[in-house]
């Protein structure tokens, strides 16, 4: 298992079960140096999971006061993969280090 951030559409249990086919157990935690900006989506099958035109993404601020709440999910490796599909190309994905001193994925703006 691994550990999956999410601050926007993956934490929607529609999202969820389209995505991995089931719901996803975590715990709130905290990202910070990182401030929250908007995405416009254009993939249609992430509209229409989503259902939502503009997504939040991370912009990394390097700010120790900036602060992103979201969700801490454990995936597995090959949810991961399919957490990168979902995703659209505009981002990418990065391991850091959580509030809670947890490791996982973030995805950020490319």
């Amino acid at each position: 298992m691994t550990h999956l951030f999410s601050y926007g559409t993956l934490q929607k249990e529609q999202v969820q079960l389209e995505t991995f086919g089931r719901l996803l157990e975590g715990e709130k935690d905290i990202l910070t140096g990182y401030k929250l900006s908007k995405v416009e989506i254009t993939d249609p099958e992430v509209l229409r999971k989503s259902g939502q035109k503009y997504h939040p993404i991370l912009v990394f601020s390097g700010n120790s006061e900036d602060e992103v709440e979201g969700m801490l999910f454990e995936v597995t490796e090959e949810e991961i993969l399919q957490a990168d599909e979902y995703e659209v190309d505009d981002y990418k994905r990065v391991e850091t280090v959580f509030k809670s001193g947890k490791k996982g994925c973030i995805y950020i703006g490319k």
